[in-house]
């Protein structure tokens, strides 16, 4: 039997040199293959990961197979389908899915660290997906603080971003998984979205959204919410597909039942676009015309 194992995780500083490659060897690396010119394009793809106190660790599979073919890629993202923290974050509550959105637009988020984390817990833990990505190096501790309660327990937060952007491409490519079955029509509710085609976005996005509510649902616990589950995959749809156009900020006010989305344009040429979501209050709106109605108030207020 083996016992007694010690555990030597991401957040120690023990062997901290020895798990990627250092920033030094990367670079020495580079120069010998004469491209030195790379070294940033190479540090914002695969630098990143933080043991301990140690920062700069280039992952080591990534960087050798950039060495092979001299192409920018994901090939850690291409070792294995993701699955698992793909189903986490897609059937994951409201908290879980904003705070994904905010990592993907370069923020960061702040949470406990549980690092005896077991597989059977990740489904019961609402907050356990953050420990599971910080492990598996999709995230990286950006800042670190300890303190003790007034109860005088010992917590330890951690403020936690996407590792470099290696990891956000792989992230990106699984939102556009998740659109999968029905990629034809989104893509076409995307085209009608930018030429103002209102009659054709209807038509799309309703057969997006019917496809898409179970998809984004949990098994063990589905949810009432359809507009809310619709909402989040929509959003994170939008960011990964008009990053390049458009800066997106949304907002929800789900007491209010409405939820909305902007995309702010990164040149002059683009059009702004404002989109309100509203969910009927069938107690106070008779018709869905009068939802629209209180819809287009709202922007209007705005």
């Amino acid at each position: 039997d083996l016992n007694n194992l010690k555990v030597v995780t991401v957040t120690s500083d023990k062997y901290a040199d020895s798990f990627g490659f250092t920033e030094e060897e990367v670079f020495s690396a580079l120069d010998e293959y004469g491209i030195p010119e790379r070294k940033m394009a190479v540090k914002q793809w695969y630098d990143g990961f933080t043991f301990g106190k140690v920062t700069d660790i280039y992952n080591p599979w990534s960087i050798l197979n950039y060495l092979d073919t001299g192409r920018l890629a994901a090939y850690w993202a291409n070792t294995s389908s993701n699955s698992l923290a793909g189903r986490l974050i897609r059937e994951g509550n409201k908290s879980i899915k904003t705070s994904f959105e905010n990592l993907m637009r370069g923020k960061s988020l702040r949470a406990e660290i549980d690092e005896q984390i077991v597989y059977g817990e990740l489904d019961s833990d609402g907050q356990a997906i953050w420990s599971l990505l910080l492990a598996a190096g999709y995230l990286k501790v950006k800042q670190f603080n300890a303190y003790e309660t007034e109860f005088g327990e010992w917590k330890e937060e951690y403020e936690l971003e996407l590792t470099n952007f290696e990891v956000k491409t792989m992230f990106q490519r699984m939102v556009r998984r998740w659109f999968g079955s029905v990629s034809s029509e989104y893509n076409d509710f995307i085209k009608a979205l930018l030429a103002d085609d209102i009659k054709a976005m209807n038509g799309y996005m309703n057969r997006v959204a019917l496809a898409t509510f179970s998809y984004f649902d949990t098994g063990k616990n589905p949810s009432c919410e359809e507009p809310e589950r619709f909402y989040h995959g929509f959003v994170l749809g939008l960011m990964v597909d008009l990053n390049d156009k458009y800066i997106l900020t949304s907002n929800r006010e789900s007491g209010f039942g409405r939820y909305d989305v902007m995309l702010e344009p990164r040149k002059k040429e683009y059009d702004a676009i404002l989109i309100e979501f509203k969910v009927q209050d069938t107690e106070e709106e008779k018709e869905l015309s009068d939802t629209v109605q209180a819809a287009l108030r709202q922007i209007e207020e705005k």
